[in-house]
């Protein structure tokens, strides 16, 4: 075991508006019902992890909107990726801020806070080794629409390290997570399909062209988002269930889309007419409500 591996390293002092474990997820379970879950930004998620060196999907901590506070137990290696909170670090009565995408070391009794993001959702906090926790189906994601994994993180939760580190890296920083600034309106690439056929010319066109805004009903299972329905043909709403994919932009009878997550359902009866690439899914993940997109679907 490494040096450090089992010990307790950090204190949650508050977990904020909602505070998860997550790793890379559980893939290849679909067929049992089991959806991957896993860190909803994933590029965020790498992002923290590369910065002190842990093995690809270690397990960190995924936080919303800010109000996580914890303290270091021990000497730990931490870095923050995600929304731009501030990083701030308390020691001997001294409070010094940090930038997102920088990794930076803690003394044992220092502690340290998340302010709240003036835009975007989650941020990602990776400590050196990784954290340990119980793997189901050899994930430590919590899954908030199933329920596996480790619930949410609360006051006075004490978290172990695991053995999951690898070389140091070459550097502390990445540069474009800095002072980064979103456009006023997302635009989300995708590829149309499967079912986009069932858009009538006008749906199609108007799936696009419209600007659209992200409603409050919205979490890690989907982003539902508000605007003028979409027109389609046939009855498009009487499909037989199917199987779904993260990234799928499904088309609820209203004819508003919805945006799946990473804790999606692995099946529904509504067509999918567009899945949004990897990285639109990342910046799917950071919306909030009343945020404006606009979904940007290209032919395979």
């Amino acid at each position: 075991m490494r040096d450090g591996a089992g010990a307790p390293a950090l204190e949650v002092l508050s977990p904020g508006p909602l505070a998860l474990l997550q790793d890379h997820g559980r893939p290849g379970y679909a067929h049992l019902g089991v959806t991957e879950s896993g860190a909803a930004d994933l590029g965020a998620f790498d992002a923290a992890n590369r910065l002190v060196g842990n093995l690809p999907g270690a397990l960190v901590v995924e936080t919303l909107l800010g109000g996580w506070r914890m303290r270091a137990l021990r000497t730990v290696r931490v870095a923050v990726a995600g929304a731009s909170v501030s990083v701030l670090v308390s020691r001997d009565g001294r409070t010094v801020e940090h930038p997102v995408g920088c990794a930076l070391t803690l003394e044992a009794g220092d502690e340290l806070e998340f302010g709240a993001p003036p835009q975007e959702l989650r941020s990602y906090l990776a400590v050196r080794d990784g954290i340990a926790a119980p793997l189901v189906l050899g994930s430590g994601s919590s899954d908030t629409l199933s329920g596996l994994g480790p619930p949410p993180l609360r006051a006075g939760d004490i978290l172990k390290l695991a053995s999951q580190s690898g070389p140091w890296p070459a550097a502390d920083m990445i540069a474009t997570w800095i002072g980064r600034v979103r456009a006023e309106i997302a635009v989300l690439p995708a590829l149309l399909g499967p079912r986009d056929h069932l858009l009538s010319g006008e749906g199609l066109t108007a799936l696009g062209s419209t600007t659209w805004t992200v409603s409050q009903d919205s979490n890690r299972v989907g982003v539902r988002l508000s605007g003028p329905p979409l027109e389609v043909v046939g009855d498009a709403g009487q499909l037989p269930s199917e199987g779904v994919v993260a990234g799928s932009v499904q088309l609820p009878p209203d004819g508003r889309p919805v945006l799946f997550l990473r804790d999606h359902p692995v099946t529904g009866g509504y067509p999918v007419v567009a899945v949004l690439t990897r990285a639109a899914q990342d910046a799917a993940a950071q919306l909030r409500p009343g945020d404006r997109v606009r979904l940007a679907p290209a032919r395979r």
